[in-house]
């Protein structure tokens, strides 16, 4: 039987100087072992430039390899230098087997790059999404800091552009809580690099910031590498973001990637922005097209209903208007009508309709003079197919507490009047269309209200709405007519509520015209 010590390769002879030179000749690095108690025999030239440290017979530098003798693995990896390896064990013959060493330091690098290369990608499309979803500048902002913090520093701060001499600014540290403030524009500089990227100039390396100089209000604490980068915005900076890392510095690729994210943050808190001026312009602009405040007039009950085709909008083509007298003794002048269209645009022209119904009204004119000057400034207004149904009408007390009307329409629905005793009753007036035909006739009427007696106006969304068992019958003037006789000696309030519920349940939530409603009621005793 062979010797342990004759299994060995010997180091004498020519064989053994054979072995060797086969051995240095081969690329891929091989340390031969022998089998007895797993001694490295023999290091060829490839495994002694790989890893200095391993000679026949001496200690093993590598872990990972002894791990494996110890536990009996075929395979292993470590790190050795800054390398990374691996090995595979093979066997050669009864007495040998040889580790097989692979330098993996490229292929590990790659995949590390990698994924890194998909983290930032995720991050960055988490961050389009997430900035995306709204229009809000306050969640814009926040959702900024906490990405940035989640991914990118230790801490942030957000600064936008000076608003009256003073910038606000957002802040967040990891594991803290969001603070917002403000300030002056004079202490902008205080910030390395702050005035810089604000004014719109490319950002300032991190190495070149000297973090020690971060002022306290930025209330960062201990700061061991600044980074401020600009959030671009339309044509303008939106703002700038201040990232903070406590304990290690930005790299020039963690650079990049704050850049890329700040520039999709930056064109979401320019949207945001640009939407809430669009929405304070809208907001005043509407605040003049709104149903207005009715005012109230010695017992007689007035009450209006509106309701836009587009909830949202709030604003349409119907309107009414109720405008106080002139002079004490005077008529009231009531208005309620139906320009050509809906939404916004219609809404525009309701706007300039109330204001020349506003403005006649002032000069006293009747009824009929306002449907005649009206239709000829709408004429004359230079743009086509811009016409408005309307009914206007002059309220005056009468004597016994009564309440006479007299009203005029153009091309609009005529009022109806609801009687002590039920019956409801179609006043008798008509004419044409304003703001269609040269010649405008109008045929004005008068009506009395007994006391507890109404008159209703309205506009053809009413009739016209859609629903019943078909989804597609209109409401029509019969029902309008039946459920008006419903609410006798109900207040003007509950009348117009229970007409406008009851339309609603017709159309069962579909799709609708503008509806508005104008109920005059005379005082329901005398007073």
């Amino acid at each position: 039987m062979q010797s342990a010590a004759s299994s060995r390769v010997r180091t004498d002879g020519p064989a053994p100087a054979l072995l060797r030179a086969a051995l240095d000749a081969a690329d891929e690095a091989v340390l031969l072992c022998g089998t007895v108690d797993d001694e490295i025999l023999l290091v060829n030239a490839a495994a002694a430039r790989l890893v200095p440290g391993l000679t026949p017979g001496g200690a093993c530098p590598l872990d990972g390899l002894t791990g494996a003798l110890a536990t009996g693995a075929d395979s292993f990896t470590d790190e050795y230098a800054g390398r990374h390896l691996a090995g595979r064990r093979r066997a050669l013959d009864a007495g040998h087997y040889g580790w097989y060493l692979r330098d993996r330091t490229e292929e590990v690098n790659r995949a590390a790059a990698l994924q890194a290369e998909r983290a930032r990608t995720s991050f960055l499309a988490e961050a389009g999404r997430r900035l995306s979803t709204s229009l809000h500048q306050g969640r814009c902002l926040r959702t900024t800091a906490e990405m940035a913090v989640a991914h990118l520093a230790d801490a942030a701060v957000v600064v936008l552009p000076a608003d009256r001499r003073r910038n606000t600014w957002l802040r967040l540290a990891e594991g803290g809580r969001i603070e917002e403030g403000t300030v002056p524009e004079s202490r902008l500089a205080d910030v390395p690099g702050l005035v810089e990227v604000l004014g719109g100039f490319p950002p300032i390396p991190s190495r070149w910031l000297d973090a020690a100089q971060a002022p306290e209000w930025l209330g960062l604490g201990p700061i061991g590498a600044l980074l401020v980068t600009p959030l671009p915005g339309n044509a303008a900076p939106a703002g700038a973001l201040i990232l903070a890392r406590r304990d290690r510095a930005f790299t020039p690729d963690d650079e990049i990637l704050a850049r890329s994210f700040a520039a999709r943050a930056g064109a979401a808190l320019s949207a945001a922005g640009l939407y809430r001026e669009q929405a304070d312009t809208a907001a005043i602009l509407q605040a003049d097209l709104l149903p207005p405040e009715l005012i109230q007039l010695d017992g007689v009950e007035l009450v209006g209903s509106y309701q836009a085709a587009h909830e949202a909008a709030r604003i349409g083509g119907d309107f009414y208007d109720v405008f106080a007298p002139n002079q004490p003794g005077g008529d009231t002048v009531l208005a309620l009508g139906d320009v050509c269209g809906t939404g916004p645009e219609a809404a525009v022209l309701t706007g300039k309709v109330r204001q020349t119904l506003r403005a006649l009204h002032l000069v006293d004119a009747d009824p009929t003079a306002m449907l005649r000057v009206l239709n000829q400034a709408l004429l004359q207004s230079g743009r086509p197919h811009r016409f408005v149904t309307l009914v206007v009408g002059a309220l005056r007390r009468a004597e016994h507490g009564r309440v006479r009307l007299t009203l005029a329409t153009g091309g609009h629905p005529p009022p109806l009047v609801l009687r002590n005793d039920g019956q409801v009753e179609e006043v008798p007036v008509s004419g044409t269309l304003i703001g269609a035909v040269r010649e405008t006739v109008v045929h004005p009427a008068e009506v009395e209200l007994a006391p507890g007696e109404l008159c209703l106006l309205y506009s053809d969304g009413l009739t016209e709405a859609r629903g019943g068992p078909t989804a597609t019958d209109q409401y029509g003037e019969a029902r309008l007519r039946a459920a008006l006789s419903t609410c006798q000696g109900l207040p003007a309030t509950a009348t117009v509520e229970r007409l406008r519920q009851l339309v609603s349940d017709w159309m069962h939530g579909g799709a609708r015209d503008d509806i508005a409603m104008l109920a005059v009621r005379a005082p329901a005793g005398r007073p």
